[in-house]
């Protein structure tokens, strides 16, 4: 409370013939004023208090609760991806030109890079990179069951049929590298394993190998089923 003279008030329902100190009737004039003063006074301290409060309330929003930005494309490096470019025969060229330039720009949200050798049988996307090698060495395999010599595909061997294609797959180091097995060129999808489930990202390749590669039935496995006249 504070000390000395106390808070003059306006008294809004104080009648009007109320007797006043001298038995001077009081100034209608000025205590409508007063009254309208008041009145007016009041909405004007509401508004610059909520406007006070809102501004408060924003800044103390947390950045948190922003709308997070629609996801896009991965940032990949300007570098070109290593990739060896074995030369081909003149069938294996046209059918890997084939298969390359049905190659999107982008793979879900891993975009296309520059490789370095090669561009018309290679291709790479995302860091770290998913490669595509088309033309590479045809798997074959073993003769027998007891065979570890790690240059033919095991009898044992599981391999994944994904959308008409047969895909025989190897873990080397840090990459899965999925190989078609009924393709008359081969093409070879490797998936670092930082990607999760590395066959679907293989698989993302399988309708283009169908359209633009033809397949084969000999020295195919039985289980692969490869599919007469794709």
């Amino acid at each position: 409370m504070l000390r000395g003279k106390p808070l003059s008030m306006v008294d809004v329902d104080t009648p009007q013939d109320a007797p006043a100190q001298g038995d001077k009737k009081p100034d209608n004039t000025t205590r409508i004023a007063a009254i309208w003063a008041t009145v007016v006074a009041l909405p004007v301290i509401l508004i610059v208090g909520l406007v006070g409060f809102n501004s408060i309330n924003k800044a103390a929003e947390p950045e948190a609760t922003a709308t997070p930005a629609a996801s896009g494309p991965v940032a990949v490096p300007s570098t070109a991806v290593e990739l060896a470019a074995p030369k081909l025969s003149a069938r294996a060229t046209e059918v890997c030109l084939a298969v390359t330039s049905q190659l999107p720009t982008q793979v879900r949200n891993l975009p296309a890079r520059k490789v370095s050798a090669g561009p018309e049988q290679n291709a790479a996307y995302g860091e770290p990179p998913l490669t595509v090698s088309c033309g590479v060495t045809q798997p074959k395999m073993c003769e027998t069951v007891d065979d570890t010599s790690g240059t033919c595909v095991p009898l044992v061997a599981d391999l994944l049929l994904m959308n008409r294609v047969c895909w025989y797959y190897q873990d080397k180091g840090d990459t899965t590298v999925f190989t078609t097995m009924d393709r008359e060129v081969p093409v070879q999808v490797g998936v670092p394993s930082a990607y999760e489930n590395r066959a679907q990202w293989a698989n993302e390749f399988s309708d283009i190998v169908v359209e633009t590669d033809k397949s084969i039935t000999e020295g195919v496995p039985s289980g692969c089923n490869p599919g007469q006249g794709q």
